[in-house]
């Protein structure tokens, strides 16, 4: 039992994707991407019919002795934030390889490469990953449906956000001058607070990780009962 007065057992860390599995979401949530074979670029959308790495046959990589003659392919991606916060790049993804079939970029085309690496860029740093790493990794449940249901919430339900901010301890809210959610993954919802010179993200984790989008729900009200059942309430200026 904690004496009065002692400090109280600081909270566990919020629980984060590994690198690995913040490639794979990036990729499952994809709707373009930016395709470099041999310095030519190509800009394709209309990724909707799934994970770009349904339509790419990943192979380990065995570079032969001296120059290697097969192009090389870079696919780029970029994360952007589905709501309008500050800096709404979140990540930005890159698979580097050789081509061992050509590239078409017709639908539903698939292609073989010689996987090199992925890189993941993200405002904590650079990650490099190799293809065992990603092949093990799985796509968050919640990363091709985290657009639409953030743009819902803040669009549709702007009071729950309100809510949701007395989560937040209160002297991270001094200053404030806005507040949005900036993701949403199986590990719960993450609010931008903005102030005037900058802002910070604080990760708001869900009783249980989500298993899959149907049971998301249940976990958001989780939060937001959570929320209510708490006496101090956050304020942001009108």
């Amino acid at each position: 039992m904690r004496m009065p007065g002692a400090p109280a057992t600081p909270a566990a860390p919020a629980p984060r994707p590994t690198d690995a599995e913040r490639v794979r979401s990036v990729l499952a949530a994809a709707h373009s991407m930016t395709v470099v074979v041999d310095g030519l670029r190509t800009e394709v959308h209309r990724l909707d019919d799934g994970d770009p790495l349904d339509r790419l046959h990943l192979h380990p990589d065995d570079p032969g002795p001296g120059d290697d003659p097969r192009p090389t392919v870079r696919l780029e991606f970029t994360d952007v934030a589905p709501t309008a916060v500050r800096d709404r790049v979140r990540a930005r993804v890159t698979l580097l390889g050789r081509l061992l079939t050509p590239w078409t970029g017709e639908p539903g085309a698939t292609t073989c490469v010689a996987f090199g690496r992925a890189v993941l860029e993200t405002a904590e740093g650079t990650a490099r990953l190799g293809l065992e790493e990603l092949e093990a990794a799985e796509p968050d449940p919640l990363a091709p449906y985290e657009a639409g249901m953030l743009t819902h919430l803040v669009d549709d339900h702007p009071e729950l956000v309100t809510l949701l901010l007395r989560l937040v301890p209160p002297r991270a809210t001094a200053g404030v001058l806005r507040a949005l959610p900036v993701a949403l993954d199986r590990h719960g919802i993450t609010l931008r607070l903005e102030d005037r010179t900058g802002h910070q993200d604080v990760p708001l984790a869900f009783p249980s990780p989500v298993a899959d989008v149907e049971r998301s729900g249940a976990q958001i009200q989780a939060l937001l009962s959570k929320a209510r059942r708490l006496s101090h309430r956050n304020t942001l200026p009108a």
